[in-house]
Formats: C-alpha cells, sequence, structure tokens
C-alpha cells in the first residue's frame, strides 16, 4: 500500500530568506507527518538562488511562482502537478494572501492560519494593496466553509470566529519551542548596561517605530539605557534615520540579521525584551524570551495577549502609548525584584511548550477533523 500523499501550501519554505514563525510552526507539523508514513510535498514561491525542486528533511519542496503573484498561480499549479491523481490531503498556511485551494482540488482542504492582517495591512502595504488583502480575507469563510481550521492562539480563533467561522470548526493549538536552543545558560551573564532588546523583522507593521517614540522617556528614567534592534527588513532605514534625527543614535544599535546561536546568547544576555507589534499570531519570541531568562514588555494585542501572561511572565501596555511603554520598560530596567519575578515567570511559562507536542496534537487534530486515521 502506498504511502497518503500530503502537500502543504505556504508562500514561503523553511529555506526562504524571510521565513519566520509561521514558516517553522508549519514544518514541526509536516516533519510529524513524515515521522508517520505520509508522503509530504510544500509548494512555496521561488528566491533568488533557490532552486525550483529541492529536498529538506524527508519532505519535497516546489518552489513556484513569486511572492507578489503566488495565490494566482496556485490555481494552474494544482492543475498541471498536483490533480491526477490529487493529494490525500492538503494543508494550506494561509500567511499572507489566501490561494482559494478548496476551489481548485478534489482534495480534502485543511487550513492553518497564524493570523489574519485585517486592518494592520494599512501599516504596511500602499491603499490598493492592503484593501485587496482584506477583499480576500473577507472571501475566506465562503472559500474554506468544508474545511477544518487550526489556529495558533485563542486571539486568531476568535478573529476567525467574527469573520464568520464556526466556532466548532477551528482548533486552537499554541507554537512549540526548542529547549535545547532557547534556555538560560550560566555561563552567559547579562550585559552590565540595562539593555533592551527587539528581535524580529523591521515592517512597518511591527511597531518599532512605537519604541523608537518611547525610547527618550526611557533615556530620561534609565540614562544608560541601551537598545538592540536585531533583524532586517525594509523598514530599517527609516528607523535609523529616525534614530539619527532625534539623538538616539548613541543609545540604539541596529545589529541587522543574526544567525540562530547569536539571536539565542543576544536574549540571554539582554534585561528585557520588548514586543511592540499590533498584532500577531502568537508571539514566539516573548516565549523564547522566557526561556532565555528574559523578563518581556509586550504591547497589549491579539496574539502577544495569549502568549504573555499578564503581570506574571510579562507587562502588556496598551498599543501606541508612548508613555505607559516608556514607563514599563524603565520599571523593569529599574527595579530587580519584578524583573527577576517576570523571569523566573517566564522560564516556566515557556517550559510548557514543546515542538513535538504541538507537532502531534495539531497534526491528530487536522486528521480527526476529516476521520482520517495514520
Amino acid at each position: 500500500m502506498s504511502a497518503p500523499r500530503l502537500l502543504a501550501i505556504n508562500f514561503r519554505d523553511p529555506h526562504h530568506p524571510e521565513a519566520g514563525g509561521a514558516e517553522l510552526h508549519l514544518e514541526e507539523i509536516l516533519l510529524e507527518a513524515v515521522r508517520r508514513g505520509w508522503q509530504v510535498t510544500w509548494l512555496a514561491t521561488g528566491f533568488r538562488g533557490g532552486t525550483n525542486e529541492a529536498e529538506h528533511r524527508g519532505m519535497r519542496i516546489v518552489r513556484r511562482g513569486d511572492w507578489w503573484d503566488f495565490n494566482l498561480i496556485v490555481p494552474g499549479v494544482l492543475r498541471r502537478e498536483f490533480s491526477n491523481p490529487p493529494p490525500d490531503l492538503i494543508f494550506e498556511d494561509i500567511n499572507k494572501a489566501p490561494c482559494f485551494t478548496p476551489w481548485w482540488t478534489k482534495a480534502k482542504v485543511a487550513a492553518i492560519v497564524p493570523h489574519l492582517f485585517g486592518s494592520t495591512a494599512f501599516r504596511e502595504a500602499s491603499f490598493p494593496v492592503a484593501l485587496y488583502v482584506q477583499l480576500l480575507e473577507a472571501m475566506i469563510p465562503a472559500a474554506y466553509a468544508k474545511s477544518p481550521f487550526l489556529a495558533i492562539s485563542e486571539s486568531t480563533r476568535d478573529d476567525l470566529v467574527h469573520r464568520g467561522i464556526p466556532r466548532s470548526q477551528v482548533t486552537v493549538v499554541h507554537c512549540g519551542l526548542n529547549h535545547d536552543r532557547y534556555r538560560v545558560d550560566p555561563a552567559v551573564k547579562k550585559t552590565e548596561a540595562p539593555t533592551v532588546l527587539y528581535i524580529g523583522r523591521l515592517r512597518r507593521y511591527k511597531g518599532v517605530d512605537w519604541v523608537m517614540r518611547a525610547w527618550p522617556l526611557v533615556r530620561e528614567k534609565v540614562p544608560d539605557a541601551r537598545l538592540l534592534v536585531v533583524g532586517d527588513g525594509p523598514h530599517r532605514a527609516a528607523l535609523e534615520r529616525s534614530a539619527a534625527r532625534n539623538g538616539l543614535a548613541g543609545s540604539v544599535d541596529f545589529l541587522g540579521f543574526m544567525n540562530a546561536a547569536d539571536k539565542v546568547r543576544r536574549l540571554q544576555e539582554s534585561w528585557v525584551l520588548v514586543q511592540p507589534s499590533p498584532k500577531e499570531g502568537w508571539g514566539l519570541t516573548v516565549v523564547e524570551a522566557g526561556a532565555c531568562g528574559t523578563a518581556v514588555v509586550a504591547a497589549d494585542s491579539p496574539g502577544l495577549r495569549d502568549s504573555v501572561k499578564r503581570d506574571e511572565t510579562g507587562l502588556l501596555v496598551r498599543y501606541a502609548d508612548d508613555q505607559a511603554l516608556a514607563g514599563a520598560l524603565a520599571r523593569v530596567l529599574l527595579e530587580p525584584e519584578l524583573r527577576d519575578r517576570l523571569s523566573s515567570n517566564g522560564r516556566e511559562w515557556a517550559a510548557g511548550f514543546t515542538w513535538p507536542d504541538c507537532a502531534r496534537r495539531s497534526f491528530d487534530a487536522l486528521l480527526q477533523a476529516f476521520e482520517v486515521r495514520s
């Protein structure tokens, strides 16, 4: 008997230069399928230097189209390459624009949703593009009416329900964590200067400009505080100009992209991680920070209010309130007892999340929704 065939659809595969938490999440679920004997193919976009096809940890990677037309070319790719016969099951990771896979295939389709953009699309893209994304998202309930949904947080589930997806159709499984990588290392000490760390893509919708506005207020209370910005993206140049224009260049360092080991070291040695996004699917970096023994200050926004336990593992602040953000950061930097309590609780909270458990529960939920047995 031949192995059952699973096709996954996501704009990016693990080797894409901009692959992030959503791709890591999908990869872990697909590796669970590989372990169970499924034949797995991942359909994604091409990128500079990437081959049309590749192998990755027991799965086949197929790259077609580009970031701007992927959802438009998926119907043709499914018809030409994945229809005779169709896969036994398709997982579409709705991460960017939906591809409306159920309309183009006879296969059973499940939807995995890290988060939907909603109005945050207008923070990043031009008005026509953001409106286009919103219109596509508005069609999700009709297109996926017969599909089970996997959400990574209660906030994403509630967003889907608000848009018209029945609550019974959505399963929530939180993301996991690599504890071999993200952990407290006794050999790594906290920096001498009070250090605030941001890790993530430098895009407008990530909210880093809010941190920059609040930073002078932090420095008034903690004059020797330093802000480290790890990550890259199209908004980096504007943020660097803002720092220079406001006289912050001496206290803000833009460190660019970092490999995993260097990123972990920065997490371990910083005093506090700031996560200012107005909307996340879950907020993997705040749990990673907790595992590394670092306190968290984050926006009180969808996703982050799921991954941060309010006043236990981190402080949550009303989005775009400069005074509140500056006050929360200064409190954590100036109050050792608060910082230690958040750090200790963060380690305990993070210990409950593992990738094997996330992958197993996620795959089981999607199979059971179709009454598929593996």
